[in-house]
């Protein structure tokens, strides 16, 4: 450990291996190149379609991309989403710092709590924040009881950026905490050697190390606030989100321009990403001597107060909101009359079917992106290649803007229509389109992972390739596909606009009934169906991510 007036460069620094470069095979089988192929032409298709629909039919996106309906909400977007961006930068590493580098009181506690708002969907947040501090909430009553008489009221742009930003400075954190603790601690330790005080050394030797972190970061942060739905509608602020649900049914040729601004922003903001991603893993492949703690002296108290106060507003208060809300519904059910409009059955059946479309949905991605998976990590396939960035690139498309691309297309398809509406099929597709980029990472590792040795020998024996798959491969990568499949399957349980637009008629998840309730102003129901939601996206989160992290 530390001071912030000295340092100890006697640690030797630590060197890595670099990896040998696996070799790969020539001449990817004819049908397997097709699969991928048609899979990625899969993956392609909502955007393409938005695409076409916007200059098709005779229609003018010319005229309607300059509008002031276009440009209006295109504005309010961008204002939102610099400004959550840039408050998610300074708290996520400001967080990451404090629990990383310094001797703040427990630590190893607050590293496992404060990721802990990736958990909840960000309208559950919002609908919490809008009945706590709103007149009649919980914030007001206690300031009344005080004596204090000033309303709170969330809304609007405050609201929504109020909120994502408690909600997605998560994407921050992680990332600069992750790059903070593979940092040599001899780099810090000899600047400070050399004279720099601690804020030279942060801003000389950290910051430059923490950049491709904060960036990559930040632009995740940017791409959710333009591409959120939930927060907004229920905030109120007319974002691009909001004015493309708006307009779908009233002003279709509004709705597919408004979905064209949005796709480029998406598209713009990941291609800008990625770039920073693919820094911050070539700068972070080897891990060095351990990283420099800093004592904060007086601060160490005020830095705790700082922490907590942020796990209170991201974590504590949305939960004692819902927690309120949901003893007040079990309370009415079971004492005083008041029925609800809902009972245990009806919460009973809303779970089981997130659960059944989360898991169908996460083994079909799976499916989906492992024979191109297999087309890039074992062969030279330039059609690997292609299907590969296809997949990937789909990481930009909102779940918004696939929903209102199926939709459009199953209305203008008689035989889309016929086959896919209002079908399940239409669901996963759509779930399948919008979370396989989070799988194809994951199995594209799991692919290289297995030694082609293995099947050199298995081949000798005279192992055909269906049995090789099934005796050699799934064994060795069944624990990367499972993390993979786990990954889509906590974003399905959590996502709106697809199952808002998309589901059969009658097929309800947990995250549109408590969304429905809110917006009904059914508090005590949403607050059962939100505590149900949030407590199954932690325990799976907990048992698919953090525990699997813990043992790496």
């Amino acid at each position: 450990m530390t001071n912030l007036g000295t340092g100890n460069p006697t640690a030797p620094r630590a060197r890595a291996r670099a990896p040998k470069a696996r070799q790969l095979t020539s001449g990817a089988p004819p049908a397997l190149r097709l699969v991928g192929l048609v899979l990625a032409a899969g993956f392609a298709f909502p955007a393409a379609y938005l695409i076409y629909r916007n200059f098709s039919e005779g229609a003018d996106p010319g005229g309607l991309l300059i509008s002031r309906r276009t440009l209006e909400p295109l504005g309010r977007t961008l204002r939102l989403a610099v400004s959550v961006s840039v408050s998610a930068l300074i708290l996520g590493t400001s967080l990451a710092w404090l629990t990383t580098k310094t001797d703040l009181a427990g630590r190893r506690f607050w590293r496992v709590v404060l990721p802990i708002p990736l958990v909840f969907p960000t309208f559950i947040g919002a609908a919490a924040f809008i009945r706590t501090m709103n007149p009649g909430g919980i914030a007001n009553d206690l300031l009344a009881n005080v004596g204090v008489e000033r309303t709170i009221e969330v809304r609007g742009f405050f609201g929504a950026w109020f909120v994502l930003t408690l909600f997605t400075y998560p994407y921050v954190y992680l990332p600069v905490a992750a790059r903070l603790a593979q940092l040599p601690g001899s780099i810090e330790e000899s600047a400070r050697v050399l004279g720099d005080s601690a804020a030279q050394a942060f801003r000389r030797v950290c910051l430059p190390q923490m950049a491709s972190a904060m960036a990559a970061g930040t632009l995740l942060v940017f791409l959710y606030t333009v591409s959120d739905f939930g927060a907004v509608q229920l905030m109120r602020y007319d974002t691009l989100t909001r004015a493309i649900a708006t307009n779908q049914l009233a002003n279709p040729a509004a709705a597919l321009a408004l979905s064209l601004i949005l796709l480029v922003l998406a598209g713009a903001v990941v291609t800008v990403e990625r770039q920073f991603s693919n820094r911050q893993s070539q700068s972070g492949r080897t891990r060095g001597n351990r990283p420099v703690i800093y004592r904060l002296g007086r601060m160490r108290w005020p830095a705790f107060g700082f922490v907590a106060f942020a796990a209170l507003n991201s974590i504590g208060a949305p939960m004692v909101a819902l927690l309120d809300w949901a003893y007040d519904g079990i309370r009415r059910a079971t004492g005083d009359g008041r029925g609800l409009t809902i009972d245990a059955g009806d919460v009973w059946v809303a779970t089981y079917k997130t659960l059944q479309v989360s898991v169908i949905a996460a083994v079909v991605a799976v499916g989906a992106v492992l024979p191109i998976a297999y087309l890039v990590g074992r062969y030279k396939s330039r059609s690997g290649s292609v299907a590969n960035a296809i997949v990937i690139s789909t990481f930009a498309l909102p779940g918004l803007l696939i929903a209102l691309s199926l939709r459009f297309w199953t209305i203008q398809s008689d035989l889309a229509f016929n086959l896919l509406d209002n079908t399940m099929a239409l669901l996963i597709f759509a779930y399948v389109v919008r979370f396989g980029s989070l799988a194809m990472g994951v199995a594209l590792v799991a692919v290289r992972s297995v030694p082609m040795k293995l099947h050199d020998v298995s081949r000798t024996l005279g192992a055909g390739p269906v049995r090789r798959f099934f005796t050699v491969d799934l064994p060795i990568m069944s624990s990367g596909l499972l993390a993979g499949a786990g990954l889509v399957l906590l974003s399905v349980m959590k996502e709106l606009p697809i199952s808002l637009i998309v589901s059969p008629i009658g097929f309800s998840t947990l995250a549109t009934k408590s969304f429905s309730s809110f917006e009904d102003a059914f508090v005590a129901e949403a607050g059962i169906l939100s505590v149900v939601l949030v407590a199954l996206s932690f325990v799976l989160s907990w048992f698919l991510v953090i525990r699997r992290a813990e043992h790496l």
